[in-house]
Protein backbone atom coordinates (compact mmCIF):
# COMPACT_ATOMS: atom_id res chain seq x y z
CA UNK A 1 0.00 0.00 0.00
CA UNK A 2 2.98 2.47 1.06
CA UNK A 3 4.60 2.02 -2.59
CA UNK A 4 1.00 2.28 -4.53
CA UNK A 5 1.00 6.14 -2.55
CA UNK A 6 4.98 6.97 -2.90
CA UNK A 7 4.13 5.96 -6.83
CA UNK A 8 1.13 7.94 -6.49
CA UNK A 9 2.38 11.34 -5.36
CA UNK A 10 5.52 11.02 -7.25
CA UNK A 11 3.50 11.12 -10.48
CA UNK A 12 1.55 13.57 -9.16
CA UNK A 13 4.22 15.90 -8.24
CA UNK A 14 6.13 14.94 -11.68
CA UNK A 15 2.70 16.15 -13.14
CA UNK A 16 2.36 19.29 -11.38
CA UNK A 17 6.58 20.89 -11.80
CA UNK A 18 5.48 21.42 -15.50
CA UNK A 19 2.62 23.26 -14.52
CA UNK A 20 4.78 25.82 -12.34
CA UNK A 21 4.15 29.33 -12.82
CA UNK A 22 7.67 31.25 -13.87
CA UNK A 23 8.32 35.03 -14.22
CA UNK A 24 8.07 36.21 -17.49
CA UNK A 25 5.06 33.85 -18.30
CA UNK A 26 2.10 35.70 -19.92
CA UNK A 27 -1.38 35.98 -18.50
CA UNK A 28 -2.64 33.40 -21.34
CA UNK A 29 0.22 30.77 -20.27
CA UNK A 30 -0.70 31.33 -16.58
CA UNK A 31 -4.47 30.32 -17.52
CA UNK A 32 -3.48 27.69 -19.95
CA UNK A 33 -1.55 26.00 -17.33
CA UNK A 34 -3.58 26.58 -14.31
CA UNK A 35 -7.33 27.97 -15.78
CA UNK A 36 -9.34 30.66 -14.45
CA UNK A 37 -7.94 31.84 -11.26
CA UNK A 38 -10.67 31.94 -8.19
CA UNK A 39 -10.31 35.91 -7.61
CA UNK A 40 -8.63 38.76 -9.27
CA UNK A 41 -7.26 41.63 -7.65
CA UNK A 42 -5.30 45.54 -8.94
CA UNK A 43 -2.79 46.85 -6.45
CA UNK A 44 -0.16 49.16 -6.56
CA UNK A 45 0.50 48.59 -10.47
CA UNK A 46 0.28 45.02 -9.99
CA UNK A 47 -2.93 42.17 -11.21
CA UNK A 48 -2.96 39.65 -8.64
CA UNK A 49 -4.39 36.27 -10.23
CA UNK A 50 -5.26 34.21 -6.70
CA UNK A 51 -5.29 30.36 -6.80
CA UNK A 52 -7.24 29.25 -3.86
CA UNK A 53 -8.20 26.04 -2.84
CA UNK A 54 -10.38 27.32 0.50
CA UNK A 55 -12.82 26.48 1.76
CA UNK A 56 -11.65 22.62 1.96
CA UNK A 57 -8.02 23.22 0.50
CA UNK A 58 -4.94 24.64 2.25
CA UNK A 59 -3.26 26.49 -0.79
CA UNK A 60 -3.60 29.79 -1.78
CA UNK A 61 -1.27 30.56 -4.90
CA UNK A 62 -0.86 34.31 -5.74
CA UNK A 63 0.66 34.57 -9.36
CA UNK A 64 1.61 38.33 -9.55
CA UNK A 65 1.51 40.53 -12.88
CA UNK A 66 3.20 43.37 -14.16
CA UNK A 67 1.03 45.93 -16.35
CA UNK A 68 2.27 44.16 -19.50
CA UNK A 69 0.58 41.28 -18.72
CA UNK A 70 3.58 39.32 -17.66
CA UNK A 71 4.48 36.90 -14.68
CA UNK A 72 6.36 39.00 -12.15
CA UNK A 73 6.27 36.34 -9.66
CA UNK A 74 4.37 33.38 -7.85
CA UNK A 75 3.76 32.01 -4.01
CA UNK A 76 2.37 30.03 -1.90
CA UNK A 77 0.53 32.25 0.59
CA UNK A 78 -0.70 30.32 3.41
CA UNK A 79 2.41 30.22 5.72
CA UNK A 80 4.12 31.59 8.35
CA UNK A 81 6.42 33.78 6.52
CA UNK A 82 3.17 35.95 4.59
CA UNK A 83 1.00 35.53 8.18
CA UNK A 84 3.61 37.26 9.70
CA UNK A 85 3.26 40.27 7.56
CA UNK A 86 -0.11 41.04 8.50
CA UNK A 87 0.04 44.26 10.73
CA UNK A 88 -1.82 44.23 13.92
CA UNK A 89 -1.52 47.78 14.46
CA UNK A 90 -4.30 48.80 13.51
CA UNK A 91 -3.62 49.51 9.42
CA UNK A 92 -4.65 46.47 8.13
CA UNK A 93 -8.28 45.82 6.74
CA UNK A 94 -10.38 43.22 5.02
CA UNK A 95 -9.13 44.58 1.44
CA UNK A 96 -5.06 43.77 2.74
CA UNK A 97 -6.08 40.55 3.66
CA UNK A 98 -8.73 39.58 0.42
CA UNK A 99 -4.60 40.82 -1.27
CA UNK A 100 -2.18 39.07 0.92
CA UNK A 101 -4.66 35.69 1.79
CA UNK A 102 -7.40 35.69 -0.36
CA UNK A 103 -11.08 34.82 0.22
CA UNK A 104 -11.58 32.96 4.04
CA UNK A 105 -12.69 29.30 3.89
CA UNK A 106 -15.24 30.87 6.35
CA UNK A 107 -16.31 33.84 8.15
CA UNK A 108 -17.03 33.05 12.34
CA UNK A 109 -18.16 35.25 15.18
CA UNK A 110 -18.01 34.57 18.61
CA UNK A 111 -19.66 36.42 21.86
CA UNK A 112 -16.43 37.51 23.37
CA UNK A 113 -15.08 39.35 19.81
CA UNK A 114 -17.10 42.40 18.14
CA UNK A 115 -16.13 41.64 14.69
CA UNK A 116 -15.73 38.94 12.33
CA UNK A 117 -13.39 36.38 12.42
CA UNK A 118 -11.99 35.19 9.10
CA UNK A 119 -10.37 31.29 9.15
CA UNK A 120 -8.11 29.77 6.95
CA UNK A 121 -6.89 26.27 6.59
CA UNK A 122 -3.55 25.49 5.65
CA UNK A 123 -0.64 22.72 6.41
CA UNK A 124 2.16 22.82 8.50
CA UNK A 125 3.36 19.62 9.74
CA UNK A 126 0.10 18.80 10.96
CA UNK A 127 -3.72 20.37 8.93
CA UNK A 128 -3.49 23.67 10.82
CA UNK A 129 -5.88 27.17 10.74
CA UNK A 130 -4.75 30.26 10.96
CA UNK A 131 -7.45 33.32 12.31
CA UNK A 132 -7.54 36.98 11.60
CA UNK A 133 -10.01 39.38 14.11
CA UNK A 134 -11.56 41.76 12.59
CA UNK A 135 -12.88 45.24 15.12
CA UNK A 136 -16.67 46.31 13.75
CA UNK A 137 -14.79 48.80 11.50
CA UNK A 138 -12.60 45.99 9.31
CA UNK A 139 -9.56 46.52 10.62
CA UNK A 140 -7.62 43.84 12.39
CA UNK A 141 -7.02 44.42 15.39
CA UNK A 142 -5.19 40.48 15.74
CA UNK A 143 -4.12 37.33 14.04
CA UNK A 144 -3.79 33.30 16.06
CA UNK A 145 -3.11 29.85 14.40
CA UNK A 146 -3.76 26.83 15.93
CA UNK A 147 -4.60 22.79 14.67
CA UNK A 148 -7.49 21.96 13.20
CA UNK A 149 -8.83 19.73 15.66
CA UNK A 150 -11.70 18.53 13.49
CA UNK A 151 -9.33 16.24 11.56
CA UNK A 152 -7.65 14.55 14.87
CA UNK A 153 -8.41 10.72 14.54
CA UNK A 154 -10.21 10.07 18.39
CA UNK A 155 -7.92 7.73 20.28
CA UNK A 156 -9.52 4.77 22.08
Amino acid sequence: MRLLAFTFISSLLMALTGCAVTPGMTRDQVLSSWGHPTKELDRDGLHRMQYSRQPMGQSVVMVDLDTAGRVVQSHEAMGPGDFSKIDVSGTSTQADILWALGPPAKIDGVMSWKGDIWSYRWKDTQDMWFWVYFDPSGVVRRTQQGPDVGNFRLLR
